[in-house]
């Protein structure tokens, strides 16, 4: 059992020696909890992605992308209660989408915080949302400086399974909202305010390791 303590102002000293005490007490028993059921360790893998539409001022036209293999790598943690566990993770990401032979590149944090169960065996699943936060996009070889929201929330869902201190996983990452990209567009000149949704939608393929 996990238990969360909120440490409250006392007037009273005998009460803030009894909330000293219970926080130690806690302290102690969250490590040692920890070095039974929880871990950290690190992740790379495979993101088989494409983003959102792309539009021209004029005439609104759609053009969806073709899907392209991307990276990734990061940091995870564990938490785990009898069969349920709480997996936060923090990712670099790089994708890339085709646009009618147009490139659109993208690098961005992202931290899903992840909710889990143990099915059967080394097999589980899971899902939680996602915070994502762009760090560089670039169209055509164009640095894009105007996104509507560098932050965004989407979600992750998934199985995996453990052999060890081994796992692997697949899930299905998508973004809640549109958010758009501003820029302008080189090759028609006309079209001064095209616009690509830069919302993700993905198929990520990881391995990890415990620590």
């Amino acid at each position: 059992m996990v238990s969360f303590l909120i440490l409250l102002p006392y007037k009273n000293e005998n009460n803030m020696k009894k909330t000293l005490l219970l926080a130690v007490f806690a302290l102690v028993s969250i490590t040692a909890f920890a070095q039974k059921e929880s871990g950290f360790g690190i992740k790379a893998g495979l993101n088989y992605n494409a983003n959102g539409d792309y539009f021209e001022s004029v005439g609104e036209a759609a053009s969806d992308p073709d899907r392209n293999i991307g990276y990734h790598v990061g940091i995870y943690g564990k938490l785990g209660v009898s069969r349920l566990y709480f997996r936060p993770e923090l990712i670099y990401t790089k994708t890339k989408s085709d646009y009618n032979g147009n490139s659109f590149n993208m690098s961005k944090l992202d931290a899903p915080l992840l909710l889990g169960i143990k099915v059967i065996g080394p097999l589980h699943l899971f899902a939680g949302p996602a915070f994502q936060y762009i760090l560089n996009t670039e169209f055509d070889g164009i640095d894009i400086n105007t996104i509507e929201n560098d932050f965004s929330v989407g979600m992750h869902i998934g199985a995996g399974v453990n052999l060890g201190k081994l796992g692997i996983d697949l899930r299905y990452e998508r973004g809640f909202s549109d958010n758009e990209a501003r820029f302008v567009n080189t090759n028609i000149t006309s079209l001064p305010d095209s616009r690509l949704d830069t919302r993700p939608e993905q198929l990520i393929l990881s391995l990890s390791l415990k620590l």
